[in-house]
């Protein structure tokens, strides 16, 4: 008798405790299903996924009118010139690069191409949005805002003042030719930078229209620098950067050039329009 009325009792003691167990179990599903709760949808993936090889992103024909030099080459060297040089990257999902360089006989050419893939690792901000951030960035830091109608007068010489006669007449490629030439500079400086020059001379383009500034119709958005330097007695080097964003994709441009001779200075038109019209072939490869 005594054991038939234990194992009952051991029996409902089990049955409670699973039927507790049960109990916890449910309300805890139950407190996890309940409608109405907040849910959050993660923002939408970028356009790009991948990004394309840099250094094939140019073609040949674009090449050769960007590096004059190299169409005086034999093949071999000509062809090394146009595979350009891979920059060194521990991602290339996410940054791709590419550097092109040629030697003429009056001036030294180089370009390069610049790919970054942003993503986004908040669920809340889209990739797009991060990128525009990131661009916003290289903007910002571009100092737009402070150009002036002659900023490399500013650039090159890193301070404000009496300008320095060999640098101020150069100057005047990106606008500031208006003014006259100092009295001071040698009639073969001043021809020297005078062929394809903005604003240089009587009917000449506005001064502003060379500096560095936002770029309308390229990508989502884009902007423009300008930047003119010279060190010690060497020739000034001029380097023309075109940056723009196309949903979650920033490309970076630069075009620069070193003539031979100190007295001449790059032609800032001409920089300026070619980068450009690269930028644009690039943004529209990119579309595609």
């Amino acid at each position: 008798m005594r054991h038939k009325a234990y194992v009952p009792g051991v029996a409902l003691l089990a049955a409670l405790a699973v039927g507790c167990s049960a109990g916890g179990d449910g309300d805890a599903s139950g407190g996890d299903s309940k409608p109405g709760g907040p849910t959050v949808s993660p923002a939408p993936p970028g356009k790009y996924l991948t990004l394309p090889a840099p250094c094939r992103a140019v073609p040949r024909t674009t090449l050769g009118d960007l590096l004059p030099g190299a169409a005086e080459l034999p093949d071999a060297q000509r062809d090394k010139v146009f595979r350009g040089v891979p920059a060194v990257t521990h991602d290339t999902d996410r940054k791709v690069g590419c550097g092109w360089k040629s030697d003429a006989p009056d001036a030294t050419r180089s370009l390069s191409v610049d790919l970054e893939r942003v993503v986004s690792y908040d669920p809340a901000v889209s990739d797009d949005d991060r990128a525009d951030t990131v661009y916003g960035k290289k903007e910002r830091a571009a100092d737009l805002s402070a150009a002036t109608p002659g900023p490399d007068a500013e650039k090159s010489a890193g301070k404000s003042g009496e300008p320095d006669p060999e640098k101020a007449k150069p100057t005047s490629s990106d606008g500031a030719s208006a003014s006259p030439s100092p009295s001071g500079s040698s009639p073969s400086a001043s021809s020297s930078a005078s062929p394809g020059v903005d604003g240089g001379g009587d009917g000449g383009s506005p001064a502003d229209d060379l500096r560095p500034r936002v770029l309308d119709d390229l990508g989502d958005a884009a902007f423009l620098d300008d930047l003119l330097t010279r060190a010690g007695s060497t020739a000034q080097h001029r380097t023309v950067s075109v940056v723009f964003r196309t949903s979650n994709v920033i490309v970076t441009v630069r075009y620069a050039e070193q003539p031979v001779l100190v007295t001449k200075v790059p032609d800032s038109r001409e920089l300026q329009e070619k980068a450009q019209a690269l930028a644009r072939k690039l943004a529209e490869t990119l579309s595609e």
